[in-house]
């Protein structure tokens, strides 16, 4: 007993060491930062107390950062699940071509964040405007150039990159649900939209449950499509929180403050993911 138990930490530390050295030692370090002025360069530090979390309220670059990402969050966590809910639906009926769909639809999430800015970026400025030239529609020219088609741009991309990802979960729930169980709804009478509002959805909340709080997580988290598409321009309308933490940690040197919003930061995305997940957990039924 001794010796199996002897073993079991042996292949336990080397995982719980590197998360240590790379997630608990880092964020106890970043919570001792958030209160002293420390500029991430210097090796002077001095304790400030609670000043930097009163400079970040009224700082209206974050505030605009945060309402900006919040509305943004809605929206995506939204139309990522929707259309990737759909999508499930699609690729799990039986038809030539389904399992290319598949592959198809979830080969966006396989191209790295930067890449895929700029890309977009490349798609926003010079194709929207060459079809606004081609065409007379003025609303596809200067594309990203206004708060809201920047907005709508990163809604975009953030959808087409993660619907694909959170297909595969769903299909994976999809799969799970009987045929006797579908067959007896038919025999009851039970149509498409019975079928799928009464029979389908209750039966996919766990799947729900996942993501939900994945698309929560990234959306909120979103720091290398920002900074590739719009780099927060413009005048930084469509900074979104990462990016901004990021502009006040290395661009301005304010550590000590970058620090106090990554806390601030924390506590909100914790707070709406464990909130979501009690909600959701309550409504999931057996199979």
């Amino acid at each position: 007993m001794q010796k199996s138990k002897t073993r079991f930490w042996l292949f336990l530390f080397p995982a719980l060491f590197f998360f240590c050295l790379v997630v608990i030692i880092p964020t106890i370090m970043g919570f001792y930062y958030a209160f002293t002025d420390w500029n991430g360069i210097s090796d002077r530090v001095k304790f400030t107390g609670w000043k930097n979390f009163q400079i970040i309220f009224r700082d209206p670059t974050f505030l605009h950062s945060f309402g900006f990402t919040a509305v943004f969050a809605f929206f995506a966590v939204i139309l990522v699940n929707l259309v990737a809910f759909f999508l499930a639906l699609l690729v799990t009926r039986k038809f030539p071509g389904a399992t290319a769909l598949r592959g198809i639809f979830f080969m966006p999430n396989l191209i790295g964040g930067l890449l895929l800015g700029f890309t977009w970026q490349f798609i926003f400025t010079s194709i929207f405007s060459a079809i606004g030239e081609a065409t007379g529609q003025k609303f596809l020219k200067g594309w990203l150039s206004t708060p809201e088609t920047g907005f709508w741009g990163l809604l975009i991309l953030t959808v087409w990159q993660l619907s694909g990802y959170m297909m595969i979960i769903y299909i994976a729930q999809l799969e799970q649900i009987s045929d006797s169980v579908r067959e007896a709804a038919l025999m009851d009478g039970a149509n498409g939209r019975q079928m799928l509002v009464h029979i389908i959805l209750p039966l996919m909340m766990p799947a729900f449950t996942i993501g939900l709080f994945m698309t929560i997580s990234n959306s909120f988290k979103m720091f290398d499509q920002n900074l590739a598409l719009t780099d927060g321009g413009p005048y930084r309308s469509t900074e979104m929180l990462a990016l901004n933490i990021y502009q006040s940690a290395f661009a301005e040197n304010h550590f000590g403050v970058a620090q106090a919003k990554a806390i601030i930061f924390l506590i909100v995305v914790a707070a709406i993911g464990i909130t979501q997940l009690i909600l959701t957990k309550r409504k999931e039924v057996e199979m």
